[in-house]
């Protein structure tokens, strides 16, 4: 948003030394000068005085747009629809893929958390049996709420994490404005499903996004250890430009980032984030895509090593309200949803 250049029209000086101004966007117009004024040397210094402020202000330059606070936008609209009382539950299918495991999920939201049901395992149906064993997980899960309580109060602190994070991203770095760019919004992960198959996305004129970089803003002082690791970081950002939506943010370790003076742990430089939402039918925008890829060491000894993918497709509602005990019925007994 680019604050109005105003200036000042030019005027028609005739013989007789009149200065009208057409038109002008103060709120009261600028002093005339009739012929007297050239007769009378201090009233026309004491006009043209009164004239400079004006003139000045139309030569200055439109204060460029703070990408900063575009950022501040984007943020605030997604812990906006996140924790909207309208907001609907969804159901969708989640793939992870780590160093240990690859399994996908068929995943619903309730108002008690969301349940899940693993269906594939390496890209394969589950077996009978191990699928008998998620079924019984979840009928234990149905008659033990303070189970099912748990893993809520789990979910809401993984999301208190990250909306913090989030919260964080405007005021921890120096954001410069590349410019708009074409991007695409609306094409999800393909999460492939064994016995499953699914309508392909519709496909939608491409999106204009605002493509910022950032790097660490020297001086800021992260709140907590977790926050540490924006002290090394940097990377790219895209917005976008119509809804000021958070896109895509990829970013990159410049530095290693130390722990605790590097005692408790430390990560090394040239570890990846990557962080994707995509808008799906009914304008929902929902993440679709996490990639992490860092290493380092715990207690300066042990090497660890964070090589995890996680995306999310195939969303569809569901009823508001929904008990989690009906979710399981449903995961029990419906094959899938029919989102995309």
């Amino acid at each position: 948003m680019h604050p109005t250049r105003t200036g000042v029209p030019a005027a028609n000086v005739p013989r007789c030394c009149v200065l009208q101004s057409k038109e002008s966007s103060y709120s009261s117009s600028p002093p005339r000068m009739d012929f007297r004024l050239s007769r009378n040397p201090l009233r026309l210094a004491v006009a043209l005085a009164a004239l400079l402020p004006l003139v000045a202000t139309a030569q200055q330059p439109a204060p460029a747009p703070d990408p900063s606070a575009l950022v501040h936008r984007a943020v605030a609209n997604y812990l906006a629809e996140e924790e909207a009382p309208s907001r609907h539950p969804v159901r969708f299918f989640f793939h992870k893929h780590d160093d240990r495991r690859d399994f996908t999920q068929d995943i619903m939201e309730t108002a008690q958390g969301d349940v899940a049901l693993t269906v594939a395992a390496n890209g394969k149906p589950l077996s009978p049996a191990d699928h008998q064993t998620q079924i019984d997980r979840l009928d234990n899960l149905a008659a033990h709420p303070d189970l099912q309580a748990h893993r809520q109060k789990r979910e809401q602190e993984d999301t208190a994490r990250v909306d913090k994070m989030l919260r964080l991203l405007p005021d921890a770095f120096l954001w410069h404005d590349e410019g708009s760019v074409p991007c695409t919004v609306t094409v999800p992960p393909e999460v492939q499903v064994p016995g499953h198959s699914f309508p392909p996305p519709p496909i939608l004129a491409p999106a204009t996004c605002d493509h910022l970089t950032f790097a660490p803003k020297p001086g800021w002082t992260p709140p907590d250890a977790e926050a540490r690791i924006f002290e090394g970081m940097a990377g790219e950002l895209w917005i976008e430009s119509s809804r000021e939506r958070l896109v895509r943010l990829s970013a990159h370790l410049i530095q290693d980032v130390d722990f605790g003076w590097g005692i408790v742990g430390r990560l090394n430089k040239g570890g990846t984030v990557l962080l994707e939402q995509t808008e799906f039918p009914g304008g929902d925008w929902e993440l679709s895509r996490m990639n992490l890829n860092l290493t380092g060491k715990i207690l300066m000894v042990k090497s660890v090593s964070f090589r995890m993918t996680e995306e999310m497709a195939h969303y569809a509602p569901l009823p508001p309200n929904l008990d989690y005990r009906k979710a399981i019925r449903m995961l029990e007994s419906d094959p899938s949803p029919s989102g995309h």
